[in-house]
């Protein structure tokens, strides 16, 4: 999937619908960051699925899974590195990367990590949302409202309240709501 681009249309992939999608990669199954990112992937699905998105993994072992999302094989996307082999002579997947797309089958967020770092499953969450995670931001803690929503559409938004944040300069661009 090289040279895909936020807002390009995302290769003809029939399991996402019409709906949101967020896929993951993972560059070897049964590794410990691996396993730590589908167990924390399968305890917030719930979570994706109350926003009506659809996570989806690849894997380079066919199989059931047991997880609430569906595990797809990585040759069916192009990801399979062949630079990166395991112990056994099989390529790894391409280095973990996380997508989110659109119903609009346009990409709206990619996510580059190495192999070696997890990811942040809440943080993906607010990319659903009208809104902007700080440095770091934690779960539970407020989201800034994205300078592209007007004060009405914002309200409309966030009936619990917006607050903005007094800078010396007077701008008004430092919004923040609970998401």
């Amino acid at each position: 999937m090289p040279g895909i681009l936020l807002g390009d249309v995302f290769p003809n992939f029939e399991l996402l619908s019409s709906r949101w999608g967020v896929r993951f990669s993972h560059p070897q199954d049964f590794t410990p960051v691996c396993t730590t990112k589908l167990a924390c992937a399968a305890k917030i699905s719930d979570e994706f699925k109350k926003r009506i998105v659809k996570m989806i993994t690849p894997t380079i072992l066919p199989g059931v899974s047991p997880l609430p999302f569906p595990i797809i094989l990585s040759v069916q996307l192009g990801m399979l590195d062949p630079d990166e082999i395991d112990k056994d002579g099989m390529p790894l997947t391409t280095r973990c990367e996380v997508f989110v797309v659109g119903p609009d089958k346009k990409m709206k967020l990619s996510i580059l990590y190495p192999a070696t770092t997890g990811r942040n499953f809440d943080e993906l969450l607010t990319a659903l949302k009208k809104v902007a995670t700080p440095v770091g931001w934690k779960p539970g803690q407020k989201c800034m409202v994205i300078p592209s929503l007007s004060g009405a559409e914002a309200a409309e938004l966030f009936p619990n309240g917006i607050a903005t944040k007094e800078l010396p300069s007077g701008k008004r661009y430092l919004r923040y709501t609970q998401p």
